[in-house]
């Protein structure tokens, strides 16, 4: 598994390199199909694209394997952060997110192929590459083949050193504040002005009252810009404002409240756009059902799995929004996006087991035939909300 693994991690495939995806690409398409899967990769319009491995036949019922290539390292940074193998740990980058999932995902098919075991829930698997700049072409697909499935299963990392589980997700939203003034110059007539910084300062400060750490809301300006030159009173200002909220209460609240902004300053005017396109993932009834089928299989295999809540988002919050979904079934490891990025080596077969023991269990209680993924066959997915706010005052 080791040297599978490496070979992923020396194919460098940053998300925005559309052809960089390819090896990888090829290198999981051949795996799948020799484990009987029909395996196709599909191109993107502006992205690498998916690989889309499904089983012969039209299956009753499936359960959806979710994946990705690419990740955030740009080509060239082999070069500087090599691929290295220390003891039980491989670092590199790209191997904790989510290379090492991509190989705990083929492994586990292999071995229920190599010990003729066959899952009554037929696993159809999706890997897409586009996940890191938020699955805008993928998202559509994964969520048509999530209303089919029974359940999913996210081949994300796992957290912290124990491996955890992740059964919930923070919704993710973004937004753009743009604050219209009136320029004027700042010594001769400043009262000919109308300061679009000073109506952004006081937007600022309303969205910092919006955060909630007991609930787990959180509202952060991240970026601001604005203004001509010091002595001009500022025609414009705007900000750029990330938003994670815990449920979809949360979520409709803190949009409403961010689209409602009004300007308090005497001739500036706002346009504020942006949703929760990312919506949360939640611990729903037919999710716990989940956890606690994993709970048992790592029981099984002399695990002690726990479970834990997470702020960054993946493609389980899409999955979830239509059948019961885990997520964090990936490695074992830590430096997700950072240059100590690793994974445990000694924990990877463990992973392999506990998803093959996924596998294997029964339906949940929904099933829908498998179709094939087509070139159009879903909308491009730009977020799980059917729209994109704006709001002008």
């Amino acid at each position: 598994m080791a040297d599978w693994l490496a070979r992923l991690v020396a194919a460098e495939s940053p998300s925005h390199v559309a052809e960089s995806q390819r090896p990888v690409q090829a290198l999981v398409a051949a795996r799948l199909e020799a484990v009987g899967l029909r395996t196709r990769v599909y191109p993107g319009r502006r992205t690498g694209g998916f690989v889309f491995a499904r089983p012969p036949g039209r299956p009753a019922a499936c359960q959806l394997l979710v994946g990705h290539t690419d990740t955030v390292w740009p080509l060239g940074t082999l070069d500087t952060m090599p691929l290295e193998v220390r003891g039980p740990v491989m670092a590199g980058p790209g191997v904790f997110d989510m290379k090492a999932g991509l190989a705990i995902m083929v492994f586990a098919l292999e071995a229920l192929r190599a010990l003729d075991l066959a899952p009554a829930v037929a696993p159809v698997v999706l890997i897409n590459a586009d996940e890191e700049i938020g699955s805008r072409e993928s998202g559509g697909h994964i969520a048509r083949l999530a209303r089919l499935a029974d359940r999913a299963l996210i081949l994300e990392p796992g957290a912290g050193e124990a491996g955890a589980l992740k059964t919930a997700r923070k919704g993710i939203g973004a937004f753009q504040v743009v604050a219209h003034g009136r320029a004027a110059h700042a010594g001769l007539e400043p009262e000919r002005g109308a300061s679009a910084i000073l109506e952004l300062a006081h937007v600022i400060r309303r969205l910092h009252d919006l955060n909630d750490p007991a609930s787990g809301v959180s509202v952060n300006v991240g970026v601001i810009e604005g203004g001509l030159r010091s002595n001009v009173v500022a025609p414009e200002a705007r900000a750029a404002v990330d938003v994670r909220v815990p449920t979809m209460g949360h979520a409709r609240a803190v949009e409403a409240a961010i689209l409602g902004l009004a300007p308090t300053v005497p001739g500036v005017s706002l346009t504020v756009t942006g949703s929760i396109g990312r919506r949360p993932m939640e611990r729903t009834p037919a999710n716990r059902r989940l956890w606690a089928a994993a709970h048992a299989a790592g029981r099984a295999l002399g695990l002690d799995l726990a479970e834990t809540a997470v702020g960054g988002g993946s493609d389980g919050n899409i999955t979830s929004q239509f059948t019961a979904t885990l997520d964090g079934l990936g490695a074992v490891g830590d430096g997700a996006h950072a240059r100590h990025e690793h994974v445990r080596l000694d924990r990877m077969a463990e992973r392999a087991a506990l998803l093959a023991l996924l596998l294997l269990a029964p339906p949940l209680g929904r099933a829908g035939a498998v179709e094939p993924v087509g070139a159009g066959a879903a909308k491009e997915h730009h977020g799980d909300t059917a729209r994109t706010g704006r709001r002008q005052r």
